[in-house]
């Protein structure tokens, strides 16, 4: 699959070659070949079997690179960039994915560097196999900011927060127009901020957290309890099958994303309010829903962005779409990218 994108090619930096990117989420890992001006080449994607074993996982993520290494330009790759679901820690390589329960502190970096394809790209590079090329790990709300600041819905933007709303709630941040993830790489984790003190527990440990009220999941679930039910007996009970019922005026479903838009604002606002931003970017799966999504996040925006410096942000969806977290990736193993 060969897609086309918005390019921007970052100050100073030159092609060296192709970056190949992995997007590892709680739905679905998707793998790429990016070149150095941000345009997505060539897609791979395979779902994400998050109740397994880490191990059967990671076999995933390893045809998904396999599946790249077939491309005839694989031999190009000088380095890899991941985007998965957090926490993550980028000093370490590793990951706990709140939404994957067999990764906790996996070594997410050491097992990439270790893919027979990506062993192989030393001596294309002209390295000592020992060195390997380059394998940066990035949250993926972080690899999602750094893909809309390159070439994307953030990239006239100095301060921005950039949202991932899927299976989980993600979000990176763009300060003083460069990406800063913090020493952890966790900086911007929005979806782990609670916004109701009294909520039900999240699987983080916290209780109430935007996640628990504003991912696809928590979409799904909250309609479900309210009796919201699918127009055909065999139809899907996720974020998009309540996102139709809910154009269809159904009010569970409306109820349902109304909920998670007023979690989001709460989030943004309070994120807004404590770092000086000017825009929110969200994307993400649940991001498809459009308006049934943006227009009670900005209603209640207004209300929870009270402060006259916070009023000014203004609420963009992603131009990347699904492929965002990939670009992002790619863009944070190019140093004019960080």
């Amino acid at each position: 699959m060969t897609t086309a994108h918005p390019t921007a090619q970052p100050p100073g930096q030159q092609p060296t070659g192709l970056i190949a990117a992995l997007d590892i989420g709680g739905t679905k890992i998707a793998g790429a070949l990016v070149d150095q001006h941000g345009t997505l080449l060539h897609r791979v994607q395979r779902p994400t079997f998050a109740h397994d074993p880490g191990e059967a996982v990671m076999l995933t993520v390893h045809r998904v690179i396999e599946e790249l290494a077939e491309d005839p330009r694989w031999s190009e790759v000088r380095a890899v960039g991941i985007g998965c679901a957090g926490p993550v820690d980028i000093t370490r390589g590793t990951v706990s994915p709140v939404n994957i329960a067999g990764w906790r502190d996996f070594p997410l970096v050491a097992q990439v560097a270790a893919d027979p394809a990506v062993l192989g790209l030393a001596k294309e590079a002209g390295l000592p196999p020992e060195q390997g090329v380059p394998v940066r790990l990035a949250g993926d709300g972080v690899a999602m900011a750094a893909g809309e600041h390159w070439c994307g819905a953030a990239r006239d933007s100095a301060n921005a927060i950039c949202l991932v709303v899927s299976t989980g709630v993600g979000a990176g941040l763009v300060l003083d127009g460069a990406v800063r993830p913090g020493p952890s790489g966790n900086a911007g984790h929005l979806g782990h901020l609670t916004v109701d003190f009294n909520g039900e527990p999240c699987t983080c440990g916290s209780r109430g957290c935007v996640e628990m009220l504003a991912s696809g999941t928590a979409i799904a679930r909250h309609a479900l309890r309210s009796g919201w039910r699918p127009a055909a007996r065999d139809a899907a009970t996720d974020a998009a099958a309540v996102a139709e019922s809910a154009r269809q005026g159904d009010p569970p479903a409306l109820a349902a994303y109304e909920r998670a838009g007023q979690a989001l604002a709460a989030g943004i606002a309070a994120t807004a309010t404590l770092l000086d931003l000017r825009l929110a970017v969200i994307g993400g799966g649940v991001a498809g829903a459009g308006d049934l999504l943006l227009a009670p996040l900005r209603r209640h925006l207004d209300v929870y962005g009270a402060l006259s410096f916070v009023r000014p942000i203004e609420v963009r969806l992603t131009e990347l779409g699904p492929n965002a977290g990939l670009i992002g990736a790619a863009a944070l193993t190019t140093t004019a990218a960080r």
